[in-house]
């Protein structure tokens, strides 16, 4: 997994919880790593489940939570800094229907290296979106907070269904998104 989202998690872990919490689950955590990241270093996956798991138990949330949480806030944080990639998309639909074509093509450029999932979607009407999201790591709760955050971006009024495709596991997981009125980019 590429620094980029450790040296996010601490972000998020920092804005939502303060220093000290990030500090006392760094040390509690016993990475291999010693917790230093740089953004373009990729780091076992292991590592973020300890600090999640970690945050899950300082803070009471369930792990699903605590990605789904942890997603929200990482859309705004590549938001800030890869503010280029929103630019062309009008609303969420179209944002997350790049996801596999347009973003992941631009972090392989940035992250030659980086193991990123997959994202399958099909439009069947204007206000209806299904994505296939697919990846052995298994973090679907992450993907459905980053979606969260995007239908938060763009001001929509979004419901959701999700289907865990692998019997638990949340590494083949379908999304159904209705959004309630017309776009609103």
């Amino acid at each position: 997994m590429k620094g980029v989202i450790f040296r996010s998690f601490y972000t998020h872990v920092q804005n939502s919880y303060g220093d000290e919490l990030l500090e006392q689950l760094i040390e509690g955590a016993n990475l291999p790593s010693g917790g230093a990241y740089t953004t373009v270093g990729t780091y076992d996956v292991d590592e973020m489940v300890s600090l999640v798991v970690g945050l899950s138990k300082t803070t009471g949330q369930e792990v699903p939570e605590v990605l789904k949480d942890f997603g929200r806030g990482l859309f705004g944080l590549l938001l800030d800094h890869y503010p280029a990639v929103v630019e062309h998309c009008q609303d969420s639909f179209t944002l997350i229907s790049a996801i596999d074509s347009y973003i992941h093509v631009e972090v392989k450029k940035l992250y030659p290296d980086a193991d990123l999932p997959s994202f399958q979607t099909e439009q069947t009407e204007p206000n209806q979106l299904w994505v296939r999201y697919r990846s052995v790591r298994g973090f679907a709760d992450l993907a459905e907070g980053l979606f969260e955050g995007c239908f938060d971006h763009y001001g929509e009024d979004v419901d959701m269904l999700v289907e865990d495709c692998s019997g638990g596991a949340k590494t083949d997981v379908k999304f159904r998104f209705q959004r309630k009125g017309p776009a609103r980019g």
